[in-house]
């Protein structure tokens, strides 16, 4: 299989790369910023008009989620545009196409998961960003998936996790929100993903359709930190805080559960174990 990637460096781009230098029979053509700007929609859909892939993959989004507020337009068309052109360019070449999205697109109310069918009511520009590049591709009409992750991390980029590490190495104690919940979910766990819903979708085009992935258990920001400090030997002390004592221009859900049983349904994809992936970054940026 052959997957057009749009995206080089970003954390689910560079997972994905490394997919395809370890799994034969893969191949990922990744496109950085020079060769797909996602300020232009025309030119990144003519890019799939072009290619000689069987899957095409959006890795890239606008994730500036406070500068969003005074930016919207800009995150609106990367974020919503520009995967609308993608998308529609797929549907008239017959290409499954694989889009990752946001809990963002939700407000955040209640303690219960939330349902791929769940209203959506985004707090933010972000949010509303990301929710109108899901109408966009839905509207496209060719055969997708619109995969919703939260609480990103990896060894690349910037990420809670490699912030965390940093500050607590510097500072003998942090405060960190502990009312916001939320599954943390690997790089590298979303890319095999995006890579199993092609595969899928390939074959079976009816399963088309907006879907929830993300690590469990489902854990607060400041308890997030302890495990990244216990496996990682830092003596960093947390203290809880509410979201109020940190405010920020763009509001956060303070829920950001997600129901990931129809993705196990329809891909067989189960919940990873952030822990697990948490060992295995911490692994890697040590060598």
């Amino acid at each position: 299989m052959k997957a057009l990637v749009f995206g080089k460096t970003g954390q689910v781009a560079r997972a994905l790369i490394a997919c395809g230098e370890a799994e034969a029979g893969l191949t990922i053509e990744a496109l950085d910023r020079s060769q797909a700007d996602f300020t232009q929609p025309d030119a990144c859909a003519a890019l799939v008009e072009a290619t000689d892939a069987d899957v095409v993959i959006n890795a890239v989004a606008y994730t500036a989620v406070d500068q969003a507020e005074s930016d919207e337009a800009v995150a609106t068309t990367i974020n919503g545009t520009t995967p609308g052109a993608i998308a529609a360019a797929c549907a008239d070449r017959g290409l499954p196409f694989v889009h990752i999205s946001t809990d963002y697109v939700f407000d955040g109310a209640g303690e219960a998961p939330f349902a791929p069918d769940h209203p959506t009511a985004p707090l933010g520009a972000y949010g509303r960003s990301k929710l109108a590049g899901e109408e966009a591709v839905r509207a496209a009409g060719g055969t997708h998936a619109i995969l919703r992750t939260s609480w990103v991390f990896s060894e690349h980029g910037n990420n809670f996790v490699k912030t965390m590490l940093r500050l607590g190495a510097e500072r003998e104690g942090l405060t960190i929100v502990a009312d916001q919940i939320g599954g943390p979910t690997s790089a590298a766990h979303i890319a095999q993903s995006c890579l199993t819903v092609a595969r899928t979708l390939t074959a079976q085009p009816e399963q088309s359709g907006t879907y929830h992935l993300s690590g469990g258990p489902d854990v607060s920001w400041a308890d997030f930190a302890r495990e990244i400090f216990a496996q990682a030997g830092l003596s960093c002390a947390v203290e809880d805080i509410p979201s109020s004592a940190y405010p920020t221009p763009a509001a956060r859900p303070e829920n950001s559960r997600l129901d990931n049983s129809q993705t196990l349904a329809s891909f067989g994809i189960e919940r990873s174990d952030w822990r697990i992936e948490l060992a295995d970054v911490l692994k890697k940026l040590d060598r």
